[in-house]
């Protein structure tokens, strides 16, 4: 074994270990990088040059026989080689013309121009590019010539009517925005003489039209009961989360954002940061909640030296970023059929219409919830159809009239 080959591979096992990856898989995904760095060697193929097809041509010489998952633990041990000793992997496939690199320069710029001048967050540069790239990838294969100094109205209602079907109205509004954002960079930048954005028709919204989904309470009850009878890591870990969501209506990401020193168990207290408003809120920590984290970080939580509360239960134990598949599969196991959103969000709306019912202000249910201003807690006022309806009046018939 070459000295570069035995650093890459010792680099690989130090990072396995501190991911808490048993003996067994290290020692798997070390000789499987072993075996794939000397292939590379014996045919003079540099590491930085590797591309997916290289990995795929290995697998089928050197895993043998195929059988069900034959190549996973390989494929995996020499992703995880590539991740660790490359700046990324996967690579981007070099672009094919001359069209590909300028709207790939494009792109680049916008990225950028999104991130240092506009100060994004990752999410909503993440929600904003790939509209872009979408709409890029699209024009490339309807427009006879290279770059946007043809680009016109009818190719943007073009493109508008191909993302419509399937899109609900918000959905449809919001790829509008993010549309109209990518042509004002583009008028911004020179690359078409006219700012477009202003001809891009979405549908119009009217305030607090839509009408959120929620959880009733016997629902939420029984999601809960049937998730705290799974003792397993996991059956802990979303059976904590899914109090924290009941409980609080937190947002998924101020949940998955949580860390170890947010909680204050002398003080029965939790911080939390408010992912969406970058507010601070403190709240009691109640019995059931912290009941269920106890729980979980002592029988469910595995030895890691993430800070944040909620890992993943499978090396590598990194934090989670998402919970929302978790919560979906935890309703669904509940038996409950939703017509509309299955996500965390279902829970902050119920625990809002839960205030409401209660009379709580609405400035001290937008404080619990987080909002900045109490309009935010408007829309959830027509969850609490009931209510309304136990105090509305009869109209009176023709008899009564007369």
């Amino acid at each position: 074994m070459s000295h570069e080959t035995s650093s890459l591979v010792t680099e690989l096992k130090a990072w396995l270990t501190q991911q808490r990856f048993n003996p067994f898989a290290i020692y798997h995904y070390c000789r499987n990088a072993e075996y794939f760095l000397q292939h590379l060697s014996e045919r003079g193929i540099a590491l930085e040059m590797v591309t997916p097809d290289d990995v795929s041509k290995y697998l089928r010489l050197a895993v043998h026989p195929p059988a069900p998952h034959w190549e996973a633990t390989p494929r995996a041990a020499i992703h995880a080689l590539l991740r660790r000793s490359l700046k990324r992997w996967p690579p981007e496939p070099d672009p094919t013309d001359a069209g590909e690199r300028l709207y790939r320069e494009v792109l680049a710029r916008y990225e950028e121009w999104l991130r240092e001048e506009r100060g994004l967050a990752a999410s909503s540069i993440s929600a904003l590019m790939w509209e872009a790239k979408h709409f890029c990838g699209w024009y490339a294969k309807h427009s006879a010539t290279v770059g946007f100094a043809e680009l016109s109205v009818p190719d943007i209602d073009a493109y508008m009517d191909m993302r419509a079907p399937g899109l609900t109205r918000i959905s449809l509004k919001d790829a509008a925005d993010r549309l109209r954002s990518l042509l004002k960079h583009l008028h911004r930048s020179g690359h078409t003489a006219a700012d477009l954005a202003t001809r891009v028709i979405a549908p119009l919204l009217y305030a607090y039209e839509g009408i959120p989904s929620a959880l009733s309470s016997d629902q939420i009850a029984a999601v809960l009961e049937v998730a705290s009878k799974d003792q397993s890591p996991g059956g802990l870990r979303d059976y904590a989360i899914l109090q924290m969501l009941a409980v609080y209506g937190l947002r998924a990401g101020e949940i998955s954002g949580l860390r170890l020193e947010d909680v204050d168990w002398r003080g029965d207290v939790l911080h939390i940061r408010h992912s969406k408003t970058g507010a601070r809120s403190v709240l009691p920590l109640l019995e059931s909640v912290g009941e269920a984290l106890i729980a979980y970080l002592r029988h469910g939580r595995p030895e890691t030296d993430v800070r944040e509360i909620f890992v993943r239960i499978r090396a590598p134990y990194v934090p989670m970023v998402r919970i929302g598949n978790e919560v979906r599969r935890r309703i669904e196991a509940a038996g409950l059929v939703l017509s509309g959103k299955r996500g965390p969000h279902i829970f902050r709306h119920a625990r809002a219409v839960s205030l409401l019912r209660a009379d709580v202000p609405r400035k001290v249910i937008g404080d619990v919830l987080g909002h900045r201003s109490t309009e935010s807690t408007i829309p959830y006022l027509k969850l609490a159809t009931e209510d309304l309806r136990a105090i509305a009046l009869e109209i009176p018939g023709p008899e009564a009239r007369a």
